[in-house]
């Protein structure tokens, strides 16, 4: 892909997803800023690379970012408290850092000059949903903050847009998948790590459709938004996921391929339980494939053998007891606020 952007600010970089997509951005010839609190450390960061620059930051504090994102040209917002039960540990972090920050750092981003935005907001804001195929145009339907928040900062961005400061938002499926800075806490990577450590699964419900999406077809789709056309991408919205199952289904997946990757095992039991957590919902990525020529090329079940390569090579040592490789684990340890 043409580059169009030569230095790209990204926050939240030192996260799952960050960690994989800096380095690609690297290779793409780009010069990156990582803007991240570093809850996680940034070690799996490459360092030594020249175009790397790495600052600890709060996107909260707006003066300090105010002060580090002159000079570049495109920002890519990734930062944020992931995932529903990272909400539910802080309340007044969530909000703070999911949506109060959200447009005062978009003002200070324009401000300084900056022509795109892209904003990482999430599926999850369609809550429950029985329609067959859920696009974009579909009503958010909140189940948690962290769904609402996301859905409520799409708006906060498209209204300081213009011609010289282009925004677009991508509602990203759960992802899954190995990333030098990993997550375990994420539903293919837990069944995975469940699977692989303890021989066993368990399935809370289980009826519940969960759009998933390989971590390299994210890193993947953030860097098309950062070479598209400003026309085809302005102020518009895309669903990226891959393929939809249910819980059930991608804990049978999970089963078979971990006993292909590891033969000498015994089998896998799955057990199911009852859960609260309802939230289900069939996404439609056909958009970004018509406006943007945008397919994901990688399947849950590559996702799970790479995290069995992971596991194999020793890349991910205590994978159950260790808080790194859980956001809400290491926020109660960090005492974050």
């Amino acid at each position: 892909m043409a580059r169009k952007f030569d230095n790209v600010f990204v926050t939240g970089g030192a996260g799952y997803c960050g960690s994989l997509l800096v380095p690609q951005l690297l290779r793409s010839g780009c010069k990156v800023t990582v803007y991240d609190l570093m809850y996680f450390g940034s070690h799996f960061l490459p360092a030594d690379n020249p175009n790397l620059k790495i600052i600890q930051g709060d996107i909260r504090d707006t003066a300090k970012l105010k002060s580090v994102v002159p000079g570049h040209d495109a920002f890519v917002s990734l930062a944020c408290v992931s995932n529903d039960a990272s909400f539910e540990l802080d309340e007044a972090l969530s909000t703070t850092v999911n949506l109060h920050a959200f447009e005062p750092m978009v003002m200070a981003v324009k401000e300084a000059g900056i022509k795109r935005f892209i904003y990482a907001s999430s599926s999850s804001v369609y809550g429950v949903s029985d329609k067959p195929n859920v696009t974009e145009d579909h009503p958010l339907v909140p189940l948690t903050l962290y769904n609402k928040y996301k859905g409520m900062c799409e708006p906060l961005l498209k209204k300081h847009t213009d011609d010289t400061f282009v925004g677009v938002t991508f509602r990203p499926a759960t992802v899954c998948g190995y990333a030098p800075r990993q997550r375990l806490d994420l539903s293919v990577n837990i069944l995975t790590n469940h699977a692989v450590s303890n021989n066993k699964i368990t399935v809370f419900g289980g009826a519940q459709l969960r759009p998933n999406l390989h971590i390299q077809d994210y890193c993947d789709a953030v860097e098309l938004f950062l070479t598209a056309p400003d026309e085809k991408i302005a102020n518009e919205i895309f669903n990226v996921g891959y393929q939809n199952m249910t819980i059930t289904e991608i804990a049978e997946l999970v089963k078979q391929v971990v006993a292909e990757e590891f033969p000498e095992r015994p089998p896998i039991d799955i057990v199911t339980t009852p859960t609260d957590d309802n939230r289900s919902y069939h996404i439609n990525s056909d958009k970004i494939t018509r406006v943007l020529g945008f397919r994901p090329m990688h399947t849950i079940e590559e996702a799970v053998r790479d995290l069995c390569k992971a596991f194999r090579e020793d890349k991910l040592p205590n994978s159950m007891s260790d808080d790194q490789y859980y956001n809400v684990r290491t926020l109660k340890a960090l005492k974050a606020a």
